[in-house]
């Protein structure tokens, strides 16, 4: 499937999307810039748990992290 990204006026964008949703959802697929980094983000993190690269923490230790990173701040406001 290929992906085109367009730029479209607000006088014919009702026209255009009405057009697309005839097409079903294996011919044509509507996604926007959000839908396109998050999956590549996903993606990339996906690839590095594959890889070993990836680092896991405990729910423990991401509460610790967490305290020590807000009390790091929490004076400063």
């Amino acid at each position: 499937m290929q992906t085109i990204q367009l730029k479209v006026n607000e006088k014919v964008y009702e026209k255009l999307m009405a057009l697309l949703s005839r097409f079903g959802k294996e011919d044509v697929e509507i996604v926007s810039d959000e839908f396109v980094s998050d999956r590549d983000y996903l993606q990339k993190e996906l690839d590095e748990i594959k890889s070993g690269k990836a680092e896991f923490y405990s729910q423990e230790e991401m509460e610790k992290r967490s305290e020590e990173l807000i009390s790091k701040y929490e004076d400063k406001v």
